[in-house]
């Protein structure tokens, strides 16, 4: 593996970047025309940050998640995790879609260890995860549980866990609670900041959610389409230890209006 890159932000420490988006371009073709999805796209996430991409439907973040993923290929440009290049799917990224994604027929224990199964960990070191991630998630007194008997938040944390198990080096999440109620989906912010408190783990969601970015993130990138580009990096002034009390902070009206303008 080569060394990482590192990056300074401000007079915080010096700390290793976990993604780098170096000119990274798409381009998809068909018979009648060709449509360039993403037009150069440069960003980093650095070890320990949450960083949301936030932009409109349609402006290319979920290509862009994708291509990270390895699901996609760019049509040129590279990607980045700890200075490896990504070629394709691996276990260094963790996934969450807005859907589910759960196997139905297995109980909440079952999909979580699944992961763990195809990575080969041995059968004590399996249990110890899966104990943990439970614990973390809530979800300890559900382990036996199908996904059909738990709720739109439960189904969700347990995809975030199955994500989590392997222990990848960054976890990306793709509008993951677009199809919740609002309640729901502040809970679930609430649950987000809390597990990334405990877990340390360095993720990159994608959002609409102009509230959602401002209230997640430690810096957003914005997106604008037409091709899909990165608009404006944006440094959130608020520190990890955030809750419901900052949505009433002027510095986030400030910061959620300048976002809603950028997106326009």
């Amino acid at each position: 593996m080569t060394s990482p890159l590192v990056s300074h932000e401000g007079n915080g420490p010096i700390r290793p970047t976990k993604l780098v988006v170096e000119s990274v371009t798409k381009v998809f073709s068909s018979r009648r025309r060709e449509t360039v999805a993403l037009g150069g796209v440069d960003m980093h996430v650095d070890d320990g940050e949450l960083v949301c991409l936030l932009g409109s439907s349609g402006c290319g973040k979920s290509t862009l998640l994708s291509i990270i993923g390895g699901l996609e290929e760019a049509t040129s440009g590279q990607v980045l995790i700890e200075g490896d290049m990504v070629i394709g799917p691996g276990a260094d990224r963790g996934m969450v879609f807005q859907g589910y994604s759960l196997y139905p027929w297995m109980s909440v224990a079952e999909n979580i260890a699944f992961g763990l199964e195809v990575a080969r960990w041995s059968s004590s070191r399996r249990r110890e995860r899966i104990e943990e991630l439970l614990g973390i998630m809530g979800l300890t007194a559900f382990r036996e549980s199908l996904p059909r008997e738990l709720s739109g938040g439960m189904r969700q944390r347990v995809a975030i866990a199955r994500a989590l198990a392997p222990e990848p080096d960054i976890l990306l999440l793709d509008e993951p609670f677009g199809a919740l109620d609002a309640q729901t989906r502040r809970s679930m912010q609430e649950f987000l900041l809390t597990m990334w408190a405990r877990t340390g783990t360095t993720v990159l969601m994608v959002t609409h959610d102009v509230e959602e970015a401002a209230y997640l993130s430690g810096r957003i990138y914005v997106m604008a389409s037409r091709p899909g580009r990165i608009a404006e990096e944006i440094a959130v002034p608020f520190g990890a230890d955030r809750g419901p009390a900052i949505l009433r902070d002027e510095r986030f009206l400030d910061l959620r209006g300048e976002l809603s303008d950028l997106l326009v």
